[in-house]
């Protein structure tokens, strides 16, 4: 996994997407035997880099936090929910394509 994607748990999900809240990050909620996950992984790595300084991304394995999982309603994989000002502004569900995933993010660092 890139050094430029966060990796989340139900103990640091609350202090680093709720409550920072410099710029938009996408967390992406996942699990390590889903298939269209491993699709979408080097899709995010790619975006943090492109993205770094501008917004951020996130991962979240499912199996290992299910309280997160939960508390934001994921009941497929994956799903990517945009948090912007710590709440969840938009999502994808399912393996988007680059070109999508990229404009959901750029529509939320453009916009106020």
């Amino acid at each position: 996994m890139s050094e430029n994607i966060i990796v989340l748990n139900d103990a640091n999900f609350e202090t680093e997407v709720v409550k920072t809240g410099d710029g938009p990050i996408l967390v992406d909620f996942w699990a390590t035997w889903c298939g269209p996950c491993r699709m979408v992984a080097p899709v995010l790595e790619k975006l943090a880099t492109e993205l770094k300084g501008k917004a951020r991304i996130a991962k979240v394995d499912v199996d290992c936090n299910p309280g997160t999982a939960a508390k934001f309603g994921i009941s497929s994989i994956p799903t990517l929910l945009l948090f912007k000002n710590g709440k969840p502004v938009d999502q994808i569900v399912g393996a988007g394509s680059r070109e999508a995933i990229s404009a959901m993010i750029n529509k939320h660092l453009s916009a106020c």
